[in-house]
């Protein structure tokens, strides 16, 4: 038997065996393929920075270029790299920078080198891309020095709030207030509508729209404004923004580069309710969890957006089969338990009866099967009424569930949610409650003990069998996982795999196809 719910270790067993045999095909459709945004990524991590005076990333324009004149399938089978570093060496320009304002002029031509020259290429590209991945590692020890210097988050779970004015200069203050009341993880959640945009903008922005646009300049930014107040208060404060979308690699290395600590990283949010191809997303979610790997970054996954469109009852073990897959992928692409911040929600309607005693048995079930994992414990949205009384009181019982369950990071919820954008009181207000119930629980997780044979550890049990029947069905399935994808298995949405944004973006690798990033972080791993 297995954790506190006395969970049966060959159920347990069976589940991961079977996630990871779902999970094995989308691996290698991955290996197989590559995606303009990985691409993008791998120049960003030699140090291609900047934009046109349009605004179009530079790392767009190069890459644009490459595929333009090696007209390969979907524009990029072999890579940037060979074809880039190449030019270098031939002396098309004298960096980056200038061979891609070069290549933006039309004034440079790309080549696939042969022979002595494709090694000259590629060990060029070794080394530039291997200093980016030396930058990810020196702030990856910086976090690790400074925990070490001034101290971590007190106790667990980290209480994680999300800050995001659309204007990075107000962002800023309100997150250090944040962090002074309490807060141990600050999210500045993106601008609505950045998942689809397929590149990156520049500098700090001001023009947001429910939320503020991720950019390297506004993670640099928030990352030096946290570590004045992290110093300040005594306490490491961590920062998290969104690596998913069309841009998933690309911002996961100005996460690496920029010493952020968390990032949302989950394909299904992007496949199911943001019509993203799902070949496109997995291929990027591999390798920017790589990069999350090295960096030392805690992902979370968006099982808790399932719940927003399933019922919260009938599609429980929807959230737990997406818990075990991303746990296979996330290990496969090297992250460690601790880095594993699986999602997962207080949705329950709570007119259903027995709704908190449910709400206790799926969160002990991704405890227990979970255990060296930081969950991630989404509050209470879809039934929220605006009734701010009962809202509070929901949140007080979304707060106790965390506190007997022993959550990793606990997302703060609002009174006002899904109602208004949430006052700086409100904030206030959620952070009290919080407080007081985890003051008053204290340890109340070490205490908590359910009956094996009573209502709780039951639904957990019946929770997982089912888990085990609907992998054992996306087993069966032709295509496996995408054809349950496609079929509406997660969060009732349907999303064929030769559908959706971003699907031109995707090239199945050639023979000669090189990527340094990859060839660098794989060894490491």
């Amino acid at each position: 038997m297995t954790g506190r719910l006395q969970l049966p270790a060959a159920d347990v067993r069976r589940a991961r065996a079977l996630a990871a045999q779902a999970g094995r095909p989308i691996v290698d459709l991955a290996q197989q393929h590559t995606t303009v945004s990985v691409e993008r990524a791998t120049l960003r991590l030699a140090g291609l920075e900047g934009a046109d005076a349009d605004g179009i990333p530079w790392v767009n324009r190069l890459a644009d270029a490459v595929a333009a004149d090696l007209h390969t399938d979907g524009g990029l089978a072999h890579g940037v790299s060979l074809p880039v570093w190449d030019a270098l060496v031939r002396g098309e320009a004298d960096d980056l920078s200038a061979l891609a304002q070069k290549a933006g002029a039309g004034s440079v031509r790309f080549r696939l080198p042969e022979g002595k020259d494709r090694s000259r290429a590629r060990e060029a590209a070794l080394g530039a891309v291997g200093a980016g991945i030396a930058r990810v590692d020196g702030r990856r020890h910086e976090r690790e020095q400074m925990i070490d210097r001034i101290g971590d988050a007190p106790s667990k779970p980290w209480i994680y709030l999300i800050v995001a004015t659309g204007d990075i200069y107000e962002d800023i203050p309100q997150a250090q207030a944040a962090a002074r009341e309490g807060a141990d993880v600050i999210a500045v959640i993106r601008s609505t509508g950045q998942s689809l945009l397929d590149y990156v903008p520049e500098g700090a922005t001001r023009e947001g729209f429910a939320g503020t646009y991720a950019t390297q300049e506004n993670f640099r930014l928030m990352r030096a404004a946290l570590d004045e107040t992290s110093r300040e208060l005594g306490r490491y404060v961590r920062l998290t923004n969104y690596a998913s979308g069309l841009c998933m690699p690309e911002i996961a290395v100005l996460a690496g580069l920029e010493r952020l600590d968390m990032m949302l990283n989950d394909s299904m949010y992007g496949i199911l309710f943001r019509d993203i191809n799902p070949v496109r997303t997995f291929v990027d979610q591999r390798f920017s969890r790589q990069v999350h790997a090295r960096a030392g970054i805690i992902i979370n996954t968006g099982e808790d957006n399932y719940l927003t469109t399933a019922d919260a009852v009938d599609a429980a073990h929807t959230v737990t089969t997406s818990q075990l897959l991303n746990e296979y992928f996330a290990k496969e692409a090297g992250l460690e338990d601790w880095q594993l911040g699986l999602g997962h929600a207080f949705e329950i309607d709570p007119q259903v009866p027995d709704s908190l005693r449910l709400e206790l048995a799926h969160a002990m079930l991704a405890r227990d099967l979970f255990p060296d994992a930081p969950l991630k414990w989404m509050p209470p949205t879809r039934h929220m009424t605006g009734d701010v009384f009962r809202g509070y009181l929901l949140d007080g019982f979304f707060n106790l569930v965390g506190a007997l369950t022993g959550q990793g990071i606990l997302l703060v919820g609002m009174m006002t949610e899904a109602v208004v954008t949430p006052w700086l009181s409100d904030r206030d207000l959620a952070l009290q409650n919080v407080r007081y119930v985890m003051n008053a629980a204290g340890n109340l997780h070490e205490d908590f003990r359910p009956a094996p044979d009573g209502f709780i550890a039951g639904r957990a049990r019946a929770v997982l069998g089912e888990s085990i029947e609907l992998l054992e069905k996306v087993i069966g399935h032709p295509d496996g996982l995408l054809d349950a994808i496609a079929d509406g298995t997660f969060g009732l949405m349907k999303r064929p795999a030769d559908r959706g944004r971003g699907l031109d973006g995707v090239s199945k690798k050639s023979d000669l196809y090189l990527n340094p990033a990859t060839e660098l972080l794989e060894g490491a791993s």
